[in-house]
């Protein structure tokens, strides 16, 4: 159950965020609108949210004195990326709330342990295997067929940690690509498109989702987002059941990402899980502008202990474009161009593969 009797927070409350990314950048905005304070915790110098929040803290996320006093100058804590360090997050849950619950951080961190969560709930995912070693990598692949995919249990994100196995692949050589880590293959889904819920979930239990949106990846890094994704109404159903269900198995209070394989089958659709993100995502970007609320502000109002809005999408239909790398340099090329509008996240410097900022376009 959801906590009933957790203090709701007033204007001037200071909210704690565990990383200087993006969208720890963006939480804080969202959080400043609504009277709220942000502090973050990060060890990068050059954190991008450190330029819109009052206080900082820049410390190793093992220093337990620097949490000490981040804990005590907060009322609330919250993370923007999910491989916040196990011992950082139990450490400040004793001492201040922090939300959503870290057990959830157990689950999604790890590759396998997720497929298996998500399987037990009686959802559908990608076929996989746990993998250790070369000899269960053949064995996988045998199972699994080629293509398929290796990826390590944890600590991968925009393709980083996984490589494809294809006939010709030597499963040694795979296996040293991702470091030798503990590692699942996937089986390959023939999907037509991928598509991602955002849902938010309040103390109260009470969960909403914003329209289901449509994901275009490039080189494994998401490059455009599009709303309403192009799907059935049975499609979107299942995709809104399955992305509540899982907030609720988890006792989930703030915001989640469910992304979501849509595959044919026979006359219909069916859809797999892909994978959680217990945070904001890149996918509900387009809610900054394209939308009555953003998944931001529905962030903050969940562990501040607000009502959660209903929101309503402006248009009737949006785009997000991820500016990635040298894409950056190419920015103001959007500023005319109409129902555009410009996010820019303020990172000292480009390089290949890294996301420097985003473009959301509303169509009327």
């Amino acid at each position: 159950m959801a906590e009933p009797n957790f203090p709701v927070l007033k204007p001037g409350a200071t909210i704690g965020i565990l990383g200087g990314g993006q969208l720890g950048r963006m939480l804080a905005l969202a959080a400043a609108r609504l009277g709220l304070h942000s502090h973050v915790y990060c060890p990068d110098a050059e954190s991008p949210a450190f330029d819109v929040v009052r206080r900082i803290t820049q410390a190793d996320y093992g220093d337990k004195a620097a949490l000490e006093k981040f804990a005590a100058s907060v009322d609330v804590i919250t993370y923007e990326f999910e491989n916040v360090p196990a011992d950082t997050a139990a450490f400040l849950s004793a001492r201040k709330p922090v939300l959503p619950n870290p057990k959830v951080l157990a689950t999604t961190q790890d590759r396998l342990v997720e497929k298996q969560f998500i399987n037990a709930l009686g959802i559908a995912t990608a076929p996989f295997a746990e993998v250790n070693t070369a000899d269960d990598l053949a064995k996988a692949a045998e199972k699994l067929g080629r293509p398929s995919i290796l990826k390590t249990r944890r600590f991968g994100y925009d393709g980083k940690g996984q490589t494809k196995i294809s006939a010709d692949t030597d499963p040694a050589a795979a296996l040293r690509e991702v470091g030798g880590e503990p590692s699942i293959l996937e089986g390959f889904v023939p999907f037509e498109r991928e598509i991602s819920v955002i849902a938010a979930r309040g103390h109260d239990g009470r969960i909403v989702c914003f329209d289901v949106t449509e994901n275009e990846h490039g080189d494994h890094i998401l490059r455009v987002s599009k709303v309403p994704a192009a799907v059935t109404l049975q499609v979107t159903a299942e995709a809104i059941r399955i992305a509540g269900k899982i907030a609720t198995a988890l006792d989930y209070v703030g915001v989640l990402a469910v992304e979501l394989f849509v595959v044919r089958d026979g006359a219909g659709h069916r859809v797999l899980v892909n994978e959680i993100a217990p945070r904001v995502h890149n996918s509900g970007h387009w809610t900054l502008d394209g939308a009555t609320v953003s998944q931001f502000e529905q962030h903050i109002r969940a562990i501040a202990g607000w009502a959660l809005a209903e929101p309503v999408r402006h248009g009737s239909r949006i785009e997000m474009f991820n500016l990635i790398g040298a894409e950056i340099e190419d920015f103001a090329r959007w500023l005319t161009v109409p129902g555009a509008t410009v996010h820019l996240y303020g990172k000292a410097g480009w390089r290949h593969g890294r996301k420097m900022g985003h473009v959301t376009r509303v169509f009327d």
